[in-house]
């Protein structure tokens, strides 16, 4: 999709900016690519810098409740230091590396409601135009997906995905804000707890997989939720039975979450991991309390099937076709009111 802003900073006559992303899902920690394409104006204009912006929609709790904002996590100088030509037209490539936090927004071709954007700044003779907003589409990695995949498999389905400001203590976290992605377990794991959390936190060797049990049930005081931190590595995408890595995960959290409950103590571990327990007041802090991770097989339906059949509402969750519609109208209007709040 292509978006076109006269420089209302130049006024009438002044030049144009186009940015276009490379078509279809970039990947966290891969390559962001396209071009801008500038067509000059009445008069010669000298820009001093092109410069990209991400952004993404997310959610910040307070203590009168929650509210929603744009956060910038990323940005790029991609050109400048010439004059453009009245009249000329001139295309200025880039390509960009992607945070390896970047949130997924999409699974198996399906949108989960995450909004991100790429902004482009025009700075030109001292003055700065932002124009407008390209959706930003990323696709999960090969451990992301294997590891949602098991899940899948296992009989839990997709309820919601969202961004939180704040931090989860004792991991490696880099951006200020992360993402979770809300499952409902089968039924024979509904009387135990009503929904488990996936939140990804990508680094070049690998990730942490943060599983979270029943944060909104009202079971426990804020910020002392039960959590569990596993380390995987990107090359075990391919050579783990993540079946049976994900099912040991849910039943040690699930024991984890049913001995707090019954007052026991808790906080067994293995050599991948420990338990952790996330801020959503601040930005995230790399010290605090130990986190827990390690790397299935193939039973069920899968993710895939889950997500896939939100989309013909079939499954529980907000993913599909109405997300998608909502998110490719809300991109434009949440960032352009952040812009007049800008201004």
């Amino acid at each position: 999709m292509v978006f076109k802003r006269l420089l209302g900073s130049m006024g009438v006559g002044g030049p144009a900016v186009d940015t276009v992303l490379v078509p279809g899902a970039a990947l966290p920690g891969g390559t962001l690519s396209g071009e801008v394409r500038l067509s000059g104006g009445r008069a010669d204009f000298d820009i001093e810098h092109i410069t990209l912006e991400l952004l993404a929609r997310v959610e910040a709790e307070h203590e009168d409740g929650e509210r929603d904002g744009s956060v910038v996590f990323g940005r790029f100088s991609v050109g400048g230091g010439f004059r453009l030509a009245e009249g000329e037209q001139r295309t200025v490539p880039f390509a960009v590396t992607l945070p390896w936090e970047t949130p997924v927004t999409e699974l198996y071709g399906q949108p989960l409601g995450i909004v991100l954007g790429v902004r482009t700044e025009l700075a030109v003779a001292g003055a700065r135009d932002k124009g407008d907003l390209d959706p930003l589409t990323i696709g999960p990695l090969p451990v992301q997906e294997a590891v949602l995949e098991a899940f899948g498999q296992l009989g839990f389905g997709f309820k919601s995905a969202d961004l939180e400001f704040g931090g989860i203590h004792g991991s490696g976290q880099q951006l200020p804000f992360y993402q979770e992605i809300e499952l409902t377990p089968p039924p024979h794991h509904s009387h135990q707890v009503n929904e488990i959390e996936v939140t990804f936190l990508a680094d070049p060797a690998g990730m942490e997989v943060v599983l979270e049990a029943d944060k909104r049930g009202g079971l426990f005081s804020g910020g002392h939720d039960v959590l569990s931190r596993h380390r995987v590595s990107h090359t075990d995408a391919a050579h783990s039975d993540w079946n049976t890595v994900v099912s040991s995960w849910i039943s040690r959290l699930i024991e984890t979450h049913t001995a707090r409950l019954s007052g026991q103590t808790y906080g067994h571990s293995d050599v991948h991991g420990s338990y952790v327990h996330k801020d959503e007041h601040s930005h995230h802090s790399h010290h605090g309390d130990e986190g827990h991770h390690t790397g299935g097989r193939r039973s069920g339906p899968g993710m895939g099937t889950v997500v896939a059949a939100g989309a013909a509402g079939l499954a529980v969750g907000v993913v599909g076709g109405m997300v998608a519609a909502e998110a490719v109208d809300e991109i434009g209007d949440f960032f352009e009111g952040d812009e007049d709040e800008e201004a």
